[in-house]
């Protein structure tokens, strides 16, 4: 366990992270997107058309990892708030401010895809069922970082209401992934699982699971970016940054 400490508490430096974090950064934003490009072209015009929701069900291939990955994310922001609230890491802190607005805008896009799916399938938009509904709460989560931290002027005090508020928010998480067990809803089950086989075509599937991919790289890149741009900005009166700064 000696390196997950030691890897953990460098982790935890600023400066460690900013000057090993560049080539990571750019190495899963290329290959994030292109499994996104590769995905989307492979979904969107070559998987063959689903025989009750034709054409329409071709949106998923960006609804599906969009709503996944913003889970994901907000999974990532709770683990954080947590090391923040028993260790005061300030990484910590700056991963939930750099995380956040990403994942309210998949959030964002999870939702507005969904409602462009919904129309033809349902016939409306929108649905108030435990599904739509948790996910539409995850996104208010987000944005209830972001302005929690504006609303408070004191830094170290909004970081710990903002952690407090990551932490608390999680229990969303499974309301979100077992609604459709849990409650009547007009979203189907979901069609991997890990212990049966997907009920998805494997044409279908594939697309879907290279996009699922692309996006999780991709927004991991994302994250990473905006990870260091917050750094800069909170570091910004420290030596190391001044020389990085100086030197670019």
């Amino acid at each position: 366990m000696g390196w997950f400490t030691t890897t953990f508490h460098k982790m935890g430096s600023p400066r460690f992270f900013y000057g090993g974090s560049r080539p990571w950064m750019i190495g899963l934003y290329l290959v994030g997107l292109a499994l996104i490009l590769l995905g989307s072209v492979w979904g969107l015009g070559f998987a063959p058309t689903e025989r009750y929701q034709a054409d329409s069900f071709r949106i998923l291939y960006v609804h599906a990892p969009a709503a996944h990955v913003a889970e994901a994310v907000y999974v990532g922001i709770a683990i954080a708030g947590l090391v923040f609230l028993v260790w005061r890491m300030k990484m910590a802190d700056m991963v939930i401010q750099a995380a956040a607005p990403i994942g309210m805008i998949l959030t964002g896009a999870a939702l507005a895809t969904g409602i462009i799916w919904g129309i033809p399938t349902w016939g409306k938009g929108w649905v108030w069922d435990a599904r739509t509904v948790s996910v539409l709460l995850l996104f208010f989560l987000f944005f209830g970082l972001i302005a929690l931290r504006q609303a408070i002027p004191n830094e170290n005090r909004a970081a710990l209401a903002v952690a407090i508020l990551a932490v608390v928010g999680v229990v969303n998480i499974p309301i979100i992934k077992y609604s459709v067990d849990w409650f009547t809803t007009l979203h189907q089950p979901a069609s991997l699982t890990l212990d049966d086989r997907p009920t998805i075509a494997l044409a279908m599937l594939w697309p879907l699971l290279v996009n699922f991919l692309g996006f999780y790289l991709f927004v991991g890149a994302s994250i990473i970016g905006a990870l260091r741009v917050r750094i800069l900005e909170r570091e910004q009166e420290t030596d190391w940054v001044l020389r990085t700064v100086k030197e670019a």
